[in-house]
């Protein structure tokens, strides 16, 4: 087997494998989108497991990285509710908790009542974990623009564009 794609030239990797083998004995198959996902979850867990080792050095993991970012972009007084928080991460309350209870006891956030509802609470970034998250990601962004360094400018977008139609299509 040619240590390069035949149509892209690109140097083989492990999905083409794969994609081989099936050839190999379902050659009634269409594996494009194999081909993609294959890739695509190959990619996420990679660059997964770098953000998880560039985040530790903070003493927080990419979970708890997120709650502080979403605080964050939330702009001054970086405070939302702990129903917001798991809306916006896709979490449930037991799971955003968790979290919040683990950075609480860091000091990166305090949680208080909500001044508007008693029955509610809010949960706010401390001076430290504004300080922490405005170093973590830049931490993070430098991994993603390392690990983006194989691509031009121009391919970096048109692949950011391909994934945004890919995910708008895919998106219930």
């Amino acid at each position: 087997m040619s240590s390069q794609h035949p149509e892209t030239g690109a140097p083989r990797d492990a999905v083409d494998a794969i994609i081989g083998q099936w050839a190999a004995v379902r050659p009634d198959l269409d594996t494009r989108a194999m081909e993609v996902f294959g890739r695509v979850f190959r990619l996420a867990r990679a660059m997964g497991d770098r953000m998880e080792k560039a985040y530790e050095r903070y003493g927080i993991s990419r979970g708890e990285f997120d709650v502080l970012a979403t605080l964050r972009r939330a702009g001054e007084p970086y405070t939302l509710s702990p129903r917001t928080l798991s809306a916006t991460l896709m979490l449930t309350t037991g799971g955003m908790t968790g979290r919040l209870d683990k950075l609480e006891r860091a000091g990166l956030l305090r949680r208080s009542p909500d001044p508007h509802d008693r029955r509610a609470l809010q949960v706010t970034l401390t001076d430290e974990g504004l300080r922490l998250i405005d170093d973590a990601v830049g931490t993070g962004l430098a991994e993603q623009t390392d690990a983006l360094s194989g691509l031009d400018d121009e391919q970096a977008g048109h692949l950011a564009g391909l994934l945004r139609s890919l995910l708008r299509s895919t998106a219930g």
